[in-house]
């Protein structure tokens, strides 16, 4: 019992929770059930040792057996040691995004009719959303306010077609004849296997309320909790990526004033432009095939900033997001997209100028009218024409109201139908078509992204991309000094998920089988008012 002796320490400071009878008994079970405890070889001893473990619940020990070393153990331990260290750490920093709280669903009983998703697989989609919008959002950003038209004190000549793709970039309204840094031709970008994608004003508020739903574990965002979180993640003074609707919204707060009165058209004179279609679509995502439940739980975030017409238009980008889960998988993915379209669509009120954008550019898609004269006819209809109730252009808004919710909700729709669910054509089409080109573009990423998930995507382009997010690029005081991977993401928003089905859908949640039962419910949208 030489080794017992020398190394009682070690057996005593085991993290083993037992008095000395049962540890005595560990070790004959360790010791294949044997009463008396023999002394082994150094070898054995370990094996011993390693199989004590496991016993315990230590699952994870292993044993490494090096010839040639003798007593001298140092040099070759230790680079196994740190590299063990760093696996597990790594594995750590993965598991700690798991569930704080699981419901309790052992209750619940599985309906017939109960629609059954995988939670493993849509933790890729979840991967396939962060990247997708990522992909598209820093490709948009090479030709953002390049084209915006030619009416008022900005003009910037003709739209962008097909043939530009590959060609120089154009300087944005904004970039004094410099053309964009992230690319000199538009193309692509990409963040590199090794490299990190910076966020932006496309993913950065979805990130957050991803974070807020999450930590507050709350499937219901308050306006305390909304105007807390701008608060604290929002730089006040420095460059904070805010404009127009978003940069009032958050002024309010500063001034104590709570969601929904931030966007009241009485204190939010931009109410009307793009900002919280580009904030809050995510949330369709947390109520998969419920689109009642993904409004019910965007709508204080949707009015943080956005009213009437613009307000519908989120809606409908959060009414898609949560189709995704209602669609026939076995039907090509053009006619997917256009089907959930087209239920988004009864969101729209009819008299409203955002159904009538809807319904121009859908009958000018149907008609095999090219995308770039679809493009130039929306310009024409809406910004010169005014027509339908669009009058922005009257309000002499800088740059003609490029930020405006409805014109880039109608250029988002051209690259939406004529993209035809193929993410690099939808990315292309959106980066060419002019305005605010990288927010329709990065939500189309994002939702096309979701729906092949992230092998998809890496499938697509033929390559591996960087699965690291920098929040603090445009946020601040997050954990972990921003830097998260697509994977933690993704856990974080299956938390959720789990969190809505269980409170908001009276679903189930099966760990075991890592699947969700929803109750459905006939699919009835209606009309925002």
């Amino acid at each position: 019992m030489a080794y017992l002796d020398e190394h009682k320490a070690k057996f005593d400071n085991l993290i083993v929770a037992m008095d000395i009878e049962n540890r005595t008994q560990l070790k004959r079970v360790a010791n294949g059930g044997n009463s008396i405890l023999f002394t082994y070889p150094p070898n054995e001893e370990n094996a011993y040792l390693m199989r004590m473990m496991k016993i315990a619940g230590h699952t994870k020990t292993v044993l490494y057996e090096l010839d040639g070393y003798g007593h001298n153990m140092i040099q070759p331990a230790f680079p196994l040691l740190l590299k063990e260290v760093e696996k597990r750490s790594e594995e750590k920093s993965q598991t700690k995004i798991v569930l704080e709280s699981k419901p309790n669903d052992n209750r619940y009983i599985p309906n017939s009719s109960d629609k059954v998703i995988s939670r493993s697989e849509y933790l890729n989609k979840l991967e396939g959303f962060w990247l997708g919008q990522c992909i598209a959002n820093w490709t948009g950003l090479v030709t953002e306010m390049d084209k915006i038209g030619n009416i008022g004190d900005i003009k910037t000549g003709n739209f962008y077609t097909r043939r530009d793709w590959g060609k120089p970039d154009q300087p944005s309204i904004w970039g004094e004849g410099v053309p964009s840094n992230l690319s000199p031709t538009i193309d692509f970008v990409f963040a590199d296997k090794d490299s990190i994608w910076g966020s932006d004003d496309d993913t950065d508020i979805e990130f957050m309320y991803q974070y807020l739903l999450h930590s507050n574990k709350t499937s219901m965002l308050t306006g305390e909790q909304i105007s807390d979180g701008w608060l604290k993640h929002i730089k006040l003074e420095e460059e904070n990526f805010l404009w127009v609707s978003n940069q009032r919204a958050f002024d309010l707060m500063n001034e104590g004033m709570l969601p929904p009165n931030t966007s009241l058209p009485k204190n939010n004179e931009h109410y009307e432009m793009i900002d919280a279609q580009l904030t809050t679509e995510i949330f369709g995502l947390f109520a998969p095939s419920r689109p009642d439940v993904a409004l019910k739980m965007a709508k204080l975030p949707i009015q943080t900033t956005a009213r009437e017409n613009a307000e519908w238009i989120s809606e409908f980008y959060v009414i898609m997001h949560s189709l995704t889960s209602n669609v026939d998988q076995n039907t090509p993915i053009k006619e997917q997209v256009l089907w959930m379209a087209d239920e988004a669509r009864k969101r729209l009120p009819n008299k409203s100028y955002s159904a009538k954008m809807y319904d121009f550019v859908k009958n000018k898609y149907d008609a095999n009218i090219p995308w770039e004269q679809t493009r130039d006819a929306l310009y024409k209809r809406y910004q010169v024409e005014q027509q339908d109730g669009y009058n922005i252009t009257s309000k002499n808004l800088y740059c003609n109201g490029c930020f405006a919710a409805g014109i880039n909700f109608g250029s988002s729709i051209i690259s939406l139908l004529y993209g035809e669910g193929d993410l690099k054509s939808t990315i292309k089409i959106g980066s060419l078509a002019g305005w605010d080109s990288d927010n329709p573009t990065a939500t189309w990423g994002g939702l096309l992204g979701f729906m092949v998930g992230k092998d998809g995507i890496e499938n697509a382009f033929g390559t591996k991309f960087s699965e690291k997010f920098n929040i603090h690029r445009t946020r601040k005081n997050f954990p972990n000094n921003g830097i998260y991977t697509f994977s933690e993401m993704a856990k974080i928003g299956i938390d959720i998920i789990d969190r809505v089905v269980h409170e908001e859908m009276g679903g189930g949640v099966d760990l075991q089988k890592s699947v969700w039962y929803i109750p459905t419910i006939k699919l009835n949208i209606r009309e925002g008012k």
